[in-house]
């Protein structure tokens, strides 16, 4: 399983629900990533997205507790449901989407982590973890930087060397 997000300097995901910045090449990047693939989120992020509708071209799977089933995506009720759910998939094919608390429940079953690094402070209310201070994950490729509406930034990859099975996932 993969995670994918952009984060500012402190490692600041987004606030009042919604992203830091308004960032062209990064959903381009996203896009292209995870197109054809499936996406794991909570609750909070498939409220997010425009309209609460799910991503076009993916396969939404939604940690949602008592949340309505849809015919748009799957919601499932708990960790063991999403364990259940997620094993019908390739891992190399799942990617984790958010939110904050949802990336924390998750990084550590991670074997890759796409992260898109923005070089200005966003003055965030969540965070990703950050990987720099995280002993099993290493930086393993940084992207010249770019600039987009205004903002450098820069594509990295973070490899974890010490993944757990999601069987473990609690």
């Amino acid at each position: 399983m993969k995670t994918i997000v952009a984060v500012d300097k402190c490692w600041g995901i987004g606030k009042n629900n919604d992203l830091l910045f308004s960032l062209p090449e990064d959903m381009k990047f996203f896009r292209q990533t995870t197109s054809g693939k499936v996406v794991v989120m909570g609750s909070n992020t498939l409220k997010s997205f425009p309209g609460g509708n799910p991503l076009k071209n993916r396969t939404n799977i939604v940690l949602y507790p008592g949340g309505d089933k849809r015919d748009d995506c799957t919601i499932v009720d708990s960790i063991e449901e999403l364990k259940d759910t997620l094993s019908l998939y390739p891992s190399d094919d799942t990617y984790v989407v958010g939110g904050a608390y949802f990336y924390k429940t998750m990084i550590d079953y991670c074997d890759t982590a796409h992260i898109t690094k923005v070089d200005a402070d966003g003055e965030a209310t969540v965070f990703f973890p950050n990987l720099d201070d995280k002993p099993n994950w290493t930086c393993v490729e940084v992207s010249e930087p770019i600039e987009t509406n205004g903002l450098i930034i820069r594509f990295c990859t973070y490899k974890n060397c010490d993944v757990k099975p999601l069987s473990e996932l609690k």
